[in-house]
């Protein structure tokens, strides 16, 4: 029987690293897989990998665990298999807006990967303990805008209606780097180790192919460790996975050591209840929660020995 060729989507963020050390594993002959093959198509947003999932033009997705659930919620036949990663999120102040403190944000506008993020959890969680509110005609704005866009917004905001934004690496360093944004706080320091991207399949495709996902799930677990392990390594390969400049990534993978973690893929349902909880309690960016006994298949993980 042919091996088939699994269609895996993501973004070039460093949230979907490891997926890039597999790719370059196997490039390399590191690494050979006998039940599958795969294909990675970068995408440039969050709706676009949603979307290509649910038309099938895509068999496994590297997306945001709320946006997941989401689907799942609205009846579609997807999978959580293990996370990508966690932390590796960060906060960026606006150069030219003058933010120093939280309450700074007041009355600015704060951009966002994506209404069902962590993102917007955190940001939200932030603002509310220093009794600000959220949403259109309060204290702060959220907008929503893709990853990939947010330095050029930041670049050409020149009326400071921008307080900042909180987003995956690279492009919270990427735009530091370029002297449009200060960094004010890691995500880490305000959830540690907290989930954010996480790997879902094609119920299909787990039923066809078990023995391909659970290669797949082995290599990217190792995958974790060697970026951990080897960050100079990692670091380059990110830098060509992602499009980004080498001196980026390293500042992401060692300024703190903890800024981003791989190491830890298991999939802990308890975080994903609290993220569920939030988005759908507090705001009301989960249009309903969901049974994570049946969306959520850790055995995959379990085998590639995950903690």
């Amino acid at each position: 029987m042919n091996k088939p060729t699994f269609k895996i989507g993501h973004l070039r963020i460093t949230d979907h690293l490891i997926l890039g050390i597999t790719k370059v594993k196997l490039a390399k002959g590191i690494e050979t897989f006998e039940k599958c093959d795969i294909e990675t198509i970068a995408m440039t947003g969050w709706n676009s990998i949603g979307e290509s999932l649910v038309a099938g033009d895509i068999d496994i997705a590297f997306m945001l665990a709320p946006y997941a659930m989401e689907l799942f919620h609205s009846g579609q036949k997807i999978t959580l298999t293990q996370l990508s990663h966690k932390s590796g999120s960060i906060i960026v102040a606006n150069k030219r807006a003058n933010i120093e403190s939280i309450e700074d944000f007041k009355g600015k506008t704060v951009l966002i990967p994506y209404h069902l993020s962590v993102h917007h959890m955190l940001f939200d969680k932030l603002l509310r303990e220093k009794g600000l509110t959220t949403g259109m005609g309060n204290d702060v704005v959220f907008e929503v805008v893709a990853p990939s866009q947010i330095p050029q917004m930041m670049e050409w905001d020149e009326d400071d209606d921008i307080g900042g934004y909180i987003v995956a690496e690279p492009f919270g360093t990427q735009v530091i780097s370029a002297g449009h944004g200060t960094e004010f706080m890691l995500s880490k320091d305000i959830w540690p180790k907290h989930p954010c991207c996480v790997v879902v399949v094609r119920d299909e495709i787990i039923e066809k192919y078990p023995e391909g996902i659970a290669e797949l799930t082995q290599s990217l677990v190792n995958s974790g460790k060697l970026a951990e392990q080897k960050k100079e390594v990692a670091a380059k390969i990110g830098a060509s996975f992602l499009k980004q400049e080498v001196s980026v990534m390293e500042k992401i993978l060692n300024d703190p050591p903890d800024r981003l973690s791989t190491s830890e893929l298991l999939p802990i349902k308890n975080d994903l209840e609290t993220i569920q909880n939030y988005l759908t309690n507090e705001i009301s960016a989960m249009s309903g929660k969901i049974d994570l006994d049946k969306f959520v298949d850790d055995r995959f993980a379990v085998q590639a020995g995950a903690k």
